[in-house]
């Protein structure tokens, strides 16, 4: 199975003051999926990492991802009507980009299973199927 992983995810396992880091770095180590980190949620957890932790942890982790298990995607153009559409559908929440192109990732790549603290994804709608499996 392959799992994509949200940003507020990603950042609780590299901070240990996070308060959802035990949920996390607990849930990570049971994984056996393949992880698939969007590119936008990389830029975003840079900048995260670098506000919060500082440049020396941002740097840390940029060194690491190449030895890393993580498998890169990339919003294209073609899903920018999709990331519309939700951004559009779910306005009244708020759904920010990031999020909108992770729905929009998975239902073009079949993957039902995000890696994420954000519980915008319990009450997005998915095209490919009935709701996500959310972890942890």
């Amino acid at each position: 199975m392959t799992a994509l992983i949200d940003t507020g995810f990603l950042y609780a396992t590299l901070d240990e003051g996070d308060k959802n880091h035990r949920r996390v770095t607990s849930a990570l180590a049971n994984l056996t999926d393949d992880l698939l980190l969007p590119t936008i949620v990389l830029v975003e957890l840079t900048y995260l990492l670098q506000a919060r932790l500082g440049h020396a942890a941002m740097r840390l982790f940029i060194q690491r991802l190449e030895h890393s298990p993580l498998q890169f995607e990339a919003v294209t153009k073609a899903d920018v009507p999709r990331i519309y559409e939700l951004l559009d559908q779910y306005a009244d929440m708020r759904l920010d980009f990031v999020d909108a192109a992770i729905v929009t990732l998975a239902e073009r790549l079949s993957i039902r299973r995000i890696l994420t603290v954000d519980e915008d994804f319990r009450i997005v709608r998915p095209k490919h199927c009935k709701y996500f499996e959310i972890l942890p």
